[in-house]
Parts: structure tokens; sequence; C-alpha cells
């Protein structure tokens, strides 16, 4: 049996499949499961990787052998996983994915009923410590029953229901599923709208045959970028493999970033209900906070991460947050996030304001950033206390996640990743010149320091 401790991160599980997890690890994962948290009933789901089946059909065994019910959701979107604990009497809801990851990797997303997120400080790591230990679980003398339930028809109809579809016009959209969960929920939304859509690989295939289904890499766009253009279409949509994150193409091809994305989503959603409280993670841009406050929204800054952010909003009551990692984050919808969600929310704005896409992002295009860079270093914590350090003119520093510093005319982000060894670098500034001098200046600092930039 396989269970290595490294492979349990802040917010999810993520291993190589075979290699860091294997079939029996997995089910010994289920018992543990059952045991720590003590459901009644667990829903589990899985998207199209290649071991998604198997290892689903693992964790129903070790759940279902200490008594606990099983709720089989099939092959869905991790979305779909959370509206599940938001509508079925379950106490968790399991998602199998690793999400952008390459075809070797799987893992699990877990949460309460509601959809509230499990993190390293609500039970992931003790959930290791229990696994990992030499712990024998005794089966119960009922095992849990296992039936089957179909939420796509429902989760579509949820998803629909908070745009007004009537208003959205009849847009011609590429949609780039990378091969993942995306080609199987596009399809039937689109039946419902009047909208013409282009499919890219929308075929199901944890190999990802195409690209992997990531949209932040760069070399992921050219097909989509090449269908817009030949199509004269309005806009383009990208989804990750698992369907939870999206990224958008305006209809010159130009790739929006997550910062300006939920922008356009936040005004869209504070025409609906002016006031609300609109949160943001560390890592998006000014133009955020400043839209929503210009607005006469309430602006809240909170740190990376779908579990902290679900905690945030319900804290918060907020109506909508985004991350510049390309999730959104809807109070109707749980407070959990949704691609789908914001791609439709965008079309709705595109639709009420009549313009294009571009047009829209103009608005909102006022600060260059660097694209977020990786660093390979020894000591993290020593790498950003003497970035700190270095820059004592700083008007002011934050550690609200990783340690962002802060001037006037330009602002930076250096955050140790949890999933990664290695610190994020993000850097946004006034104009492209101050953007590059202070962007060679830390970077400089990194590398003069022992750092190496790392390729993910």
């Amino acid at each position: 049996m396989i269970i290595k401790p490294s492979i349990f991160k802040d917010y999810d599980i993520r291993a190589v499949a075979g290699e860091e997890l294997d079939i029996e690890g997995v089910e010994r994962l289920g018992q543990a499961i059952a045991t720590y948290f003590k459901p009644q009933t667990v829903a589990v789901g899985h998207d199209m990787r290649i071991t998604g089946k198997d290892w689903q059909q693992a964790l129903i065994t070790g759940i279902t052998k200490m008594g606990v019910n099983v709720i089989d959701l099939g092959e869905i979107a991790t979305d779909m996983a959370y509206f599940a604990a938001g509508t079925l009497t379950v106490d968790l809801a399991v998602m199998i994915s690793a999400s952008h990851n390459p075809p070797k990797y799987n893992g699990f997303k877990i949460v309460k009923r509601g959809a509230a997120g499990v993190s390293g400080e609500t039970g992931i790591y003790d959930l290791r410590d229990l696994v990992t230990a030499d712990t024998t679980f005794e089966s119960a003398a009922q095992p849990g029953t296992v039936s089957q339930q179909d939420l796509t028809e429902g989760w579509i109809k949820h998803a629909l229901s908070l745009v007004d579809v009537e208003a959205i016009k009849s847009f011609k959209v590429v949609v780039d599923a990378g091969n993942g969960m995306g080609g199987k929920i596009m399809p039937l939304v689109d039946k419902e709208l009047p909208i013409t859509v282009t499919p890219l690989f929308f075929e199901l295939d944890g190999n990802f045959p195409n690209h992997l289904a990531n949209p932040i890499l760069t070399e992921t766009h050219g097909p989509i970028i090449e269908t817009i253009k030949n199509e004269g279409a309005d806009l383009g949509i990208m989804f990750d493999g698992d369907g939870d994150r999206m990224f958008l193409l305006d209809e010159t091809g130009r790739f929006i970033s997550g910062t300006l994305t939920t922008a356009m989503v936040a005004v869209q959603m504070l025409e609906k209900e002016p006031g609300s409280t609109i949160l943001y993670n560390a890592i998006c841009g000014r133009v955020v906070p400043e839209t929503v406050n210009k607005m006469g929204g309430k602006s809240v800054r909170v740190r990376v991460g779908h579990t902290i952010i679900k905690e945030k909003m319900r804290e918060h009551n907020g109506l909508f947050a985004g991350e510049h990692s390309g999730h959104y984050f809807f109070r109707d919808n749980f407070s959990a996030d949704s691609g789908l969600i914001a791609a439709l929310v965008v079309l709705e704005l595109m639709s009420k304001k009549g313009k294009k896409l571009s047009e829209l992002v103009h608005q909102f295009d006022v600060y260059p950033s660097l694209e977020e860079t990786n660093f390979n270093v020894a000591d993290k914590e020593a790498m950003m206390k003497g970035l700190a350090e270095h820059f004592t003119a700083a008007k002011a520093v934050d550690w609200l996640d990783g340690v962002s510093i802060w001037f006037e005319d330009w602002w930076a982000n250096i955050r140790p990743s949890n999933t990664q060894p290695v610190l994020r670098l993000n850097v946004e500034a006034d104009n492209a010149e101050l953007l590059k001098t202070k962007s060679e200046e830390i970077m400089q600092y990194i590398k003069s320091h022992g750092g190496t930039r790392a390729e993910e």
C-alpha cells in the first residue's frame, strides 16, 4: 500500500497515481474519511482522469466498509460536487480530481454539507496523520449502501438561474474544454442559450492528447486563438480539466487575466445587488478594489485558496469573490466557485452593456502586470523577509499572504506555494517601464540570494 504524507496539501490532496498513492491507499483514505468526519452519507464524484473510476470505487469501498452510505455522482465537474454538498442530504462531498495537473496525477477535494471547504486547518492534516498512522480501521458490522444520482440537469438549471437568460444575445463563442469536463457540460448549456458554440477538444480524455487542461499556460492558447479569428467569434472560453476554473479571450484572441475578469464580473454582480461585499484574493490587481469601491460596494482582500475564500464569503456575506487564478465564487452558489457561472455572468454583462468583450476589458486594463513567475528557493521565509527589508522605502508591507510590498506607483507580492516547493512573484505598476524595472530588481535580488527560476 502506498500513501505518502506529502500528498496532503492546504486545500486538497494531490498525488502521482501509483507512485504516491495507490488503490489500496485510496481505500484506506476512504476508511479514514469515514472515521475522522463521522458522516452518515457521503457524495462521491470523479472527473475524466484515467484513474478516476478506479479511485472512486476504491474510495467508496473504504467508506462503506465503515458503515457509511455513499451517493455515487458518477463523472462530474468539480463545481457539481459543491452543488451536491449544497443541495443533497449529505455530510460530505468528495471530488476525485487533480484539476489542471498532468495525466499522471489525481487527487481529492473534500467539502462539508453546504459546500464548506475542508482545509489544512479544518481536517486535511488531521486526516493525513490518521491515515498514515499505524491504525487498524475496524469495519462496521453492517456496511453502508451505495446509490446513484445524476445531478447534471439540476446543476445546469441552477447555474442558469443565476443570470438573466432572456437577456443573453446570440454570441459566437469558441470553447476549449481541453478534453476535460467542460466538454460534457457545455453542450447541454448551449442548448439552453441563443449562443453558437464552436467546440474545441470536447472529447473526455484524461490523457489530454491536445494540450494540458491548464488555461494559464500560454502554450495552450494557440488553437483557441486561431479558431476565434477564423470563426469571427465574439469571445473564447477556456476551462481547466475539472471545469471549475475559467479564462476568457476576447474577439481579437487576447487572453484576459483573472484580475480583469474579476473586475468585470464584480460590475455585473453589483449592478444586480448594489452596495454588496466583493472579495478578492491578495494577488488580484488594484483595479478590482478600485472598481468595487467606485460602484459603492465594499471590497475585502483575502488570502489565496478556495477553502479560505469560502469561509470568508460566509463571514462577510460576500456576494462574489474572484481569484487571479480563475476561480470565481458566488454567494448564491453556496459561496462556492464555478467557472461555468462566471462565464454566464460575462455573457450577461456583454449583452446588457451592448459592447464587445475587448471594449469592456479596456476600461479595467489600467495597470500592467508581470505574469506570475516562480522561483525555487532554499529558505522561502528568509527570502520573503529579506525582500521586505530590501524595500525600506515602501509605504506599507503586509503579510496577509506571503509578503506584499506597497509603493504609490507599484506593488509586489511574493508568496510561498502551498502545493509546490517554490515562491511565486507577482508585480503590478502604473506603467510598463516601471513594471520592468521593479520586476527585474526583485528577480535579481532573488537570484543573487540563491533562488532559481522554476518552470511549472
